[in-house]
């Protein structure tokens, strides 16, 4: 309907605008918002302010005359002018009941695909070999999977990107010690405990200058193709990724093993990027380092900054590789846009980066380059979440807790569920709560890890969205009747219509943004919606007629599986009964 008003401004202003005053661009620009009070009607437009500069007219004249030539409309119950020049639309309530129910005969719930869908390169997660996932790996996880569901939704073609951390000088030291831990056992190994394998391997560096050298050695041996070095360095990301694995489709998270792209990939294409950036004159020598200086960004002293792209003794950086991985994602992979889901704090070197291939060729404008940054997980202190002993908190510790957490919940709530039931229960609110309690903040900003408030039944919270969930369905376990066309005549049942309309909004505009908490906001501020409707109009008392009766499970109906499809975007479970 937003886009309905939309164009139909456009026309008439167009109508006003004999003197062809107004540039096209500027019509493009006419905005119409849902508004805050509904007393203002369903949507506002401030096209008569945006235009007064131009027609040379007063607001509120404008606004007079776009009513004059809008004529009426089936659709439009009335148009007022508020203010200065405000125009408030109020949309017909038998076309709003007409759009529910279209909405409902829909799988999509009325969010259409978009009409120019694009090849789009997500980067998220990306864990390190020989390292255990940690609670700070899960915004990047759970946010980036959010959104790629939901671009994906929208009919994108969507391509994860799990960029790795599996290269670099330190494996010549892991390859070293996981031979040596081999050796001792006489057999091939489990590697359960990453932590204590890297920390050991690190003593072992520093304290034993034989296995120091080898561990050199072995680098060179890896880099240069060794096939032993190569196998050896293969078990340890096969070791890692399976455990994070089983990490990913604990979470409910999309990823997959096709899904890693890691720093290797990109590693045989590093001496040719070094050399075209020296020959295209963006890359110069600097005390036997290749640098690339950018002017556009300056050091303490206000002097280009230098970013260097091969050592001194030819070994490459993160930000060689990281050029390389834009190369491969626009030249290789196509992209048309290419979105970032890391620490706000590598915003400075993304920007680099980008600028470089930007320079070299390398990505074109065409190319979106995003960065959606988020800040830090904070325990009660306002400190960074910790252990108590000062240690990284891993995430399968998390899961853990939550998970035995829930459990005395249900105890608690003399729950009868049982056996699978039980456990799917348990797991969906579990990470469902730990899923939403990170999805549920601005993605930017710092947030508290609080166990209470996130396993919440009441409040912004999964638990209290999946309970909003399965007491709508319990209404249908007990009606006798099947829900029928929707007729609006309570308040609370057209502010509820109003909320139930703006999913498709909410949708897309996640999909722009790569922001969930809007989509969070949105299910949240429905199912209140949706509790002030169940308390002001009864459904299944029998002084309810039938017509109203199969009107208001209709508005349910709709309403679960607008709850269901929004917190299926977010990678988040519903259940029948809980």
């Amino acid at each position: 309907m937003k886009d309905y008003i939309q164009n139909l401004l456009k026309a008439a202003v167009k109508k006003i605008d004999t003197a062809h005053d107004i540039p096209a661009e500027m019509l493009q620009k006419i905005r119409v918002d849902r508004t805050k009070d509904r007393a203002h009607g369903d949507f506002a437009t401030n096209a008569a302010m945006m235009f007064a500069k131009n027609l040379h007219k007063k607001p509120i004249d404008i606004a007079n005359d776009i009513i004059s030539v809008l004529g009426n409309d089936p659709r439009i119950a009335k148009v007022e002018i508020a203010g200065p020049g405000f125009i408030n639309f109020f949309v017909n309530q038998e076309h709003t009941a007409d759009s529910l129910a279209e909405m409902a005969a829909d799988d999509r719930l009325g969010v259409p695909k978009i009409q120019s869908p694009k090849t789009i390169v997500v980067d998220y997660s990306a864990p390190n070999v020989a390292k255990e996932m940690a609670v700070h790996h899960l915004r990047s996880t759970v946010i980036g999977d959010a959104v790629v569901r939901v671009l994906e939704f929208l009919g994108n073609k969507v391509i994860r990107a799990n960029h790795i951390g599996d290269w670099g000088t330190q494996f010549g030291m892991l390859i070293a010690y996981l031979e040596k831990k081999e050796n001792e056992s006489g057999q091939g190994m489990d590697l359960s405990d990453f932590e204590a394998f890297y920390r050991e391997a690190k003593e072992c560096y520093d304290q034993d200058e034989e296995f120091a050298v080898k561990a050199r050695h072995y680098v060179v041996l890896l880099q240069g193709g060794d096939e032993y070095c190569r196998k050896m360095w293969k078990k340890l990301v096969n070791m890692t990724m399976d455990q994070n694995q089983k990490l990913y489709d604990r979470l409910d998270v999309t990823l997959k093993p096709e899904n890693i792209m890691g720093e290797s990939l990109y590693n045989n294409m590093l001496p040719g990027i070094v050399q075209d950036l020296i020959d295209k004159g963006i890359a110069v020598e600097d005390h036997g380092a290749i640098v690339v200086y950018l002017p556009q960004f300056k050091n303490k002293e206000g002097e280009p900054l230098g970013n260097i792209v091969r050592k001194q003794d030819g070994g490459y950086l993160y930000t060689t590789t990281d050029i390389a991985c834009i190369k491969y994602r626009t030249e290789t992979l196509h992209a048309d846009r290419i979105i970032y889901f890391t620490d706000s704090r590598q915003h400075q070197h993304l920007e680099t980066v980008w600028a470089i291939c930007r320079k070299a060729g390398y990505c074109p404008d065409s190319v979106s380059l995003e960065h959606c940054p988020f800040g830090m997980m904070l325990g009660k202190d306002g400190r960074p979440f910790k252990t108590r002993s000062g240690g990284t908190v891993k995430l399968r510790d998390v899961l853990d807790e939550a998970e035995n957490r829930v459990e005395q919940l249900l105890q608690k709530r003399g729950s009868n569920l049982e056996g699978e039931e039980r456990r799917q229960v348990v797991h969906n609110i579990a990470i469902g709560a730990v899923k939403y309690a990170d999805l549920s903040k601005n993605r930017t900003t710092d947030y508290i890890f609080d166990w209470d408030q996130m396993l919440a039944f009441d409040g912004n919270t999964a638990p209290y969205l999946q309970y909003a969930y399965s007491r709508i369905r319990a209404i249908f376990r007990k009606a006798n009747d099947e829900p029928g066309k929707i007729i609006i005549k309570d308040e609370a049942e057209d502010k509820l219509s109003a909320k139930l309309q703006s999913f498709a909004e909410t949708v897309n505009t996640v999909g722009q943004k790569g922001l969930p908490n809007l989509l969070c906001n949105y299910l949240f501020e429905l199912a209140e919606c949706y509790m002030h409707f169940y308390e002001k109009c009864p459904i299944l008392k029998e002084e309810v007629d039938i017509e109203t009766r199969k009107s208001r499970l209709a508005l349910s109906a709709l309403t679960a599986s607008v709850l269901k499809q929004g917190l299926n975007l977010l990678g988040i479970n519903v259940m029948e009964q809980m």
